[in-house]
């Protein structure tokens, strides 16, 4: 059986949708998931870009083309009523649902996820945090300093591995990035032999022609 680390922001929706297909896409396949939160605004201060949803054009498109990926997944997704939002009280309570150093099982994340992604209401509402966290009963205090240390160790260990955006999948050290990642992981999983060739590192170094 091999792990699948999947580093997530549940201010994604494209983690979301992932998270949620994530099992009928890989069905089939001998894998566990360890779910690995990330902040995925530190991500794009750490890389220099931008989210997609601070660019207006294309946050135009994004949420186009997640309604259309739910319809198309038959994942229910309706956006929340502000976005983007904070999402640390979030990506804390799901370490907070763990021991020191373990990471959230599937239904922590789901739901988390589903506590933003359905519904529409307002993700980082006081009084829905709150009914949130006496819900998932945490085992420790997700605003004190043990969860946050633990949630920037996941950070920095995103960026040491090369992560910059999520949702990202981890197999054997390999990073794949994407909710249309999804069908590669499968591949690999399954010990596709492209996988066993040159081609994964011979095609990651292409050489820039211009750089700005």
């Amino acid at each position: 059986m091999k792990r699948v680390g999947f580093w997530f922001d549940v201010v994604s929706p494209f983690a979301y949708l992932a998270f949620e297909h994530l099992p009928q896409a890989l069905v089939g396949c001998s894998y566990e998931v360890q779910y690995r939160p990330v902040l995925f605004a530190g991500l794009l201060s750490h890389w220099g870009h931008k989210g997609p949803a601070e660019i207006a054009p294309k946050r135009a498109w994004t949420f186009r083309h997640i309604a259309w990926l739910s319809h198309t997944l038959s994942v229910p997704c309706e956006t929340p009523a502000t976005h983007p939002f904070n999402p640390l009280p979030l990506l804390r309570l799901a370490l907070a649902c763990c021991d020191a150093g373990g990471t959230p099982n599937r239904h922590v994340v789901e739901t988390l996820m589903r506590h933003v992604w359905r519904g529409g209401a307002e993700a980082g509402d006081p009084a829905r945090l709150r009914a949130l966290s006496e819900a998932l009963a945490p085992r420790r205090d997700p605003a004190g300093d043990e969860v946050k240390a633990e949630l920037r160790r996941w950070s920095d260990e995103a960026l040491a591995r090369g992560v910059f955006g999520v949702p990202t999948f981890d197999l054997d050290g390999r990073l794949f990035w994407g909710l249309d990642a999804l069908p590669m992981l499968r591949a690999a999983l399954h010990g596709d032999a492209w996988f066993d060739g040159p081609q994964w590192d011979a095609a990651g170094i292409a050489p820039p022609g211009v750089t700005r």
